[in-house]
């Protein structure tokens, strides 16, 4: 029989500024990260994260619980300002910058954010815009900067739990009113050593090329990993295809994460330019968001060799599953197997478990998960099963346990009292060599209650003739999966993440 042991030592929670403080104590003077020309040191960028942590404690009169907001492109400021507000206990709310501003007022108010941090230009499309609850805002610049130099650093840090609240990002809103996730500290640190294991490519000597959107939490974790671990990021706020692959080789990446349309941009370059700044040093390519068609997997591989992951996750649940780069050819439109720590269950709608290759809703659990939606427990409770997680994606496994996501359950089509999923569909157009992208919906048919309808990008600008598209799909998919209608577009609309917006097609 065992008895209470007094221990020798108190408690220490994981946190994100924690795990960056410790890479830092370990080299203060290595270069942590550098966005355009500005470079910054370990220890000059703790340094301002603590500066943060007292400003908004002692010069904003903000208390551990309160909310920060911050609306900007991606910089070295915006990792400041989150490490530093979240070292202080303070939330922060990470906004897409690209929301009209009625929706960003919207959505800081939701919140209960009372500072907001902003970059020029948002702060010029907000120049008009109330605020219910922010009492005070500071442009990411020289007004910021000045804010920041002038906070002396507190001489003993806050007590932070570890389930206290990291972020908020808003989820996309691609089926509805956009959702704030509250993220702890918790969840992501395990997330991170996760990942480190799992692609590779965040140890002290990786470079890693960060240019997805901070304001969305693959964005933020895929910053976070390579300084949490004592390595170098590189900072992009604007996507540039050949600026990417030029640093590829010029700044000797190791590790970079993309979504799909960063590969489309990428492989619309000259393969003149792709061969010119072919790296030797890269290792990992990590792309999730969105589907990667197998096609584009494909140039991918081609180009690059067998150095591809492609994960599945969400906001709420973090990363789910990893595919490989061994198994990239051998599993068509596969996102492979559970991630390290993490258990996945298919069920059915009475939640019984799904058999192999038996479509159900995709449920998981680890200790990566979040803490529910903010001021939202119904949407909470709907997510929340028993400690196991849904954000509504259908999926099957095959036989090897290995992982399929089928779609999103609110874009599945029931057309004759069939389900019909539009990835499989999208998956076969995009095969064919004039559709550069497409998306697929349901419209309502009174004979059928709902028919197939494409929206389609062609690679020439051009109109398809339907009949050779639905002549295309013949032997490739069945008739009824085969849509009739089609609508050409210029491009689909997409938010910041790469996900299609298909509540605006349905609009449309």
């Amino acid at each position: 029989m065992t008895t209470p042991i007094d221990l020798p030592f108190s408690f220490r929670h994981m946190s994100l500024p924690g795990g960056v403080r410790a890479a830092m104590l370990r080299n203060p003077e290595k270069i942590a990260m550098k966005h355009r020309e500005q470079e910054v040191t370990y220890g000059e960028f703790m340094a301002r994260v603590d500066q943060v942590c007292a400003g908004l404690l002692n010069d904003c009169g903000l208390q551990h619980g309160d909310h920060a907001a911050i609306i900007s492109a991606n910089s070295i400021e915006y990792l400041e300002v989150v490490l530093g507000a979240s070292q202080a206990g303070i939330g922060t709310a990470t906004i897409n910058p690209r929301l009209s501003p009625p929706e960003l007022a919207a959505i800081a108010d939701d919140a209960r954010a009372r500072v907001l941090f902003v970059d020029a230009a948002t702060a010029e499309a907000l120049s008009d815009t109330r605020f219910a609850t922010v009492e005070k805002i500071l442009v990411i610049g020289d007004e910021y900067r000045d804010w920041r130099d002038a906070q002396a650093p507190l001489t003993e840090l806050p007590v932070v739990e570890e389930w206290d609240t990291f972020t908020i990002p808003y989820t996309s809103g691609t089926t509805g009113k956009p959702k704030g996730v509250l993220v702890p500290h918790r969840s992501r640190v395990i997330s991170l050593y996760a990942m480190a294991v799992e692609y590779g490519c965040f140890g002290p000597d990786d470079r890693f090329l960060a240019i997805a959107p901070m304001c969305h939490g693959a964005g933020m974790i895929f910053a976070l990993a390579p300084i949490f671990f004592g390595g170098y990021a590189e900072i992009m706020d604007k996507f540039e295809p050949e600026g990417v692959v030029r640093r590829f080789k010029s700044e000797r990446i190791t590790g970079f994460f993309g979504v799909p349309t960063h590969f489309h941009a990428i492989f619309g370059l000259e393969q003149s330019v792709l061969d010119a700044h072919r790296s030797d040093t890269l290792h990992t390519i990590i792309s999730n968001a969105a589907a990667l068609p197998q096609v584009m997997k494909e140039k991918i591989i081609g180009h690059f060799g067998q150095i591809l992951h492609e994960t599945y996750g969400s906001t709420e649940a973090s990363i789910v599953s990893n595919l490989r780069p061994a198994d990239q050819l051998r599993k068509t439109a596969c996102v492979g197997q559970a991630f390290p720590g993490t258990q996945i269950e298919i069920r059915r709608d009475d939640g019984s478990l799904c058999d192999p290759e038996e479509v159900g809703e995709l449920f998981a659990t680890s200790s990566c998960l979040f803490n529910g939606y903010w001021m939202r427990p119904d949407e909470t409770a709907e997510a929340w099963h028993d400690g196991w997680v849904t954000v509504g994606d259908l999926a099957k496994k095959d036989a090897e346990g290995h992982l399929y996501i089928v779609d999103r359950k609110k874009d599945m089509v029931i057309s004759g009292g069939i389900n019909i999923y539009p990835r499989e569909i999208e998956e076969t157009l995009l095969q064919h060599p004039e559709i550069a992208d497409v998306a697929v919906i349901g419209v309502p048919d009174e004979k059928w209650g709902e028919r197939l309808k494409a929206f389609v990008v062609t690679a020439s600008g051009k109109e398809l003739d339907p009949d050779a598209i639905i002549e295309f799909c013949d032997g490739r998919i069945s008739g009824m999966k085969t849509p009739k209608d089609y609508a050409f577009v210029d491009a689909l609309p997409r938010n910041a993440n790469g996900k299609v917006l298909k509540t605006e097609l349905r609009a449309a």
